[in-house]
């Protein structure tokens, strides 16, 4: 069976990390840096809304193939992470109405 979700323990390390162009060779001198618009490509959920603090947050851009969800009141956190389809299959069933 295949898995459509999966936790991540610490929500920060979606953030896109890479070897600076400063750092050389194999040595064990690298410097690793990120690129800050990955932080801000955390959203906030259209559906959480008020002032209630129940509020989720979603990363469209972080992973290729999964879909990052986390609770913006813990972004360091974990964040739960979705298969494509099954990301899409969800947020299209928020749309229907139940009888």
């Amino acid at each position: 069976m295949k898995r459509s979700a999966n936790i991540i323990p610490d929500a920060s390390v979606l953030t896109a990390w890479h070897k600076s162009s400063y750092s050389g060779g194999s040595s064990d001198s690298c410097l690793e840096v990120t690129d800050p618009a990955s932080y801000a490509a955390w959203r906030k959920s259209t559906y959480s809304g008020g002032s209630s603090g129940e509020c989720l947050e979603v990363n469209d851009s972080a992973l290729p193939t999964r879909i990052p969800v986390r609770d913006s009141k813990n972004p360091a956190g974990p964040a739960v992470t979705f298969s494509a389809p099954a990301w899409t299959a969800f947020v299209t069933s928020l749309g229907r109405t139940r009888p």
